[in-house]
């Protein structure tokens, strides 16, 4: 009998909509915002916390601990469950240890089930891609290690491509400098940006302007995509610039004839760091 759960972190961006139509249990980050306010993504609202930001508010975030994960997975394994649990990248948090470090502990505690845990090398809704490739494979009978081993493969095909709106958010995080972010503001430069094998943020190049790097991304989409047909999945997500992902959904669909395109918000864990009018596509690519 295939019984197994799948499982991730609310740093994939799915909706909790989504999450339930997939069947996903996730286990829920907190933040602390600069008046010392605790949240999750479950008590404050998107549009409200990118609001927040303009103003010139700030956010703190910190990886999930062990205990939640071990709470989390206790759950599942009492019901007699395997778990698949699908972790924000090693390479921006240390919240996969937190979850592996809980599988080995309860790993001891119950011999008879198998915990496999993830390191999906990916971010926001190139996590939550990952994770709705899974579900769908486990839809279509896999069992948890044939999903365990699938994740494994299709990792590093999970493409991240994103520009940011104010570069004074990625200078503050250290990814780039006072003067990369001063004379950026004051040509109208757009970093675009990716996540790499390892799960961590680099620059890969620049445009001049917002719609150029937005066109700059779909370029990318059409080099590096694989096998389109209209049910590719395309994930955009972006930091309280909807009419922006929109522009950019209407382009992919127009380009490519695909019709699966979700759009949802960068959650609060990187939009504290990227900043509102952060825009970002996902999709599996032949590389990263």
């Amino acid at each position: 009998m295939n019984n197994f759960t799948l499982m991730t972190d609310s740093t994939c961006d799915l909706s909790a909509e989504m999450l339930d139509k997939l069947s996903v249990v996730c286990a829920q980050g907190s933040f602390t915002l600069a008046d010392g306010t605790e949240h999750t993504n479950a008590t404050i609202d998107n549009a409200e916390f990118y609001k927040y930001l303009r103003e010139g508010g700030s956010a703190k975030t910190s990886a999930i601990n062990s205990a939640v994960y071990e709470d989390m997975f206790r759950v599942e394994l009492d019901k007699g469950n395997d778990i698949v649990h699908l972790g924000f990248s090693s390479g921006l948090s240390a919240t996969y240890n937190c979850a592996r470090m809980a599988a080995e502990e309860l790993s001891e505690q119950y011999p008879d089930r198998k915990i496999y845990v993830v390191d999906t090398l990916c971010a926001s809704l190139g996590h939550g891609l990952i994770v709705y490739l899974c579900a769908q494979k486990r839809e279509e009978g896999a069992t948890a290690e044939e999903v365990y081993n699938y994740a494994e493969a299709i990792k590093n095909n999970i493409v991240h491509r994103f520009t940011v709106n104010d570069l004074y958010f990625l200078k503050r995080g250290g990814r780039v400098s006072s003067t990369t972010a001063f004379v950026g503001s004051l040509l109208n430069i757009k970093p675009l940006m990716h996540v790499d094998y390892e799960g961590k943020l680099h620059v890969v190049a620049k445009a001049r302007g917002r719609k150029a790097a937005i066109e700059a991304m779909v370029d990318y989409m059409a080099e590096n995509a694989e096998n389109v047909t209209p049910e590719t999945p395309v994930f955009i997500c972006h930091g309280d610039c909807i009419d922006d992902a929109n522009m950019m959904a209407d382009m992919v669909k127009e380009r490519f004839g695909i019709e699966n395109i979700y759009v949802e918000f960068l959650g609060p864990f990187i939009g504290a760091h990227a900043g509102p009018g952060t825009l970002a596509l996902f999709f599996v690519g032949k590389e990263r």
